[in-house]
């Protein structure tokens, strides 16, 4: 139970807590920490605190941050978790499969980053990342100032 009123800073509780995880073993060398969206949702505290967790559990050498894919626990290099699909691909993924099933049309936008920013509790240079993943697959393409828009279909990747 956090004590919003006392002396210790609530993200200093938090990093607290998720010490306590590693020390006990329940996150493991290459485990991801809980995101900042997870973070926000559990405890019920402002991104810029959830932000303020990981740099404090940085900042005690426990754990390392991958920009667009997570904190993950150790240091910087130590190999990660293999079920663990990083964000911006899982949101890339996404968008394709709605592209596939007809829900984003062809030459019209897909959503925007405060869209997908808002839907998916990520940073914009996550979101960026996804979108750059999906124009290099061929799934869109972008005008500047206009947005991002569906591909012609004879662009989209081979299934």
């Amino acid at each position: 139970m956090l004590d919003r009123e006392g002396p210790i800073p609530v993200y200093k509780q938090i990093a607290e807590l998720i010490r306590e995880q590693i020390d006990q073993g329940d996150l493991t060398p290459g485990d991801a920490v809980p995101s900042e969206a997870e973070l926000e949702a559990e405890y019920g505290i402002a991104r810029m605190t959830a932000r303020r967790v990981a740099r404090e559990l940085r900042e005690q050498g426990l754990v390392y941050t991958v920009q667009g894919e997570g904190t993950f626990v150790g240091r910087p290099g130590t190999p990660r978790s293999p079920d663990r699909t990083p964000i911006y691909q899982q949101i890339a993924a996404d968008i394709s499969a709605r592209i596939r099933k007809g829900e984003l049309q062809i030459n019209r936008p897909i959503p925007s980053e405060k869209a997908l920013m808002r839907q998916y509790g990520v940073a914009k240079a996550t979101v960026r990342q996804a979108v750059a993943l999906l124009r290099a697959q061929g799934w869109a393409f972008t005008v500047a100032y206009r947005g991002t828009y569906v591909s012609p279909q004879e662009k989209w990747p081979e299934s």
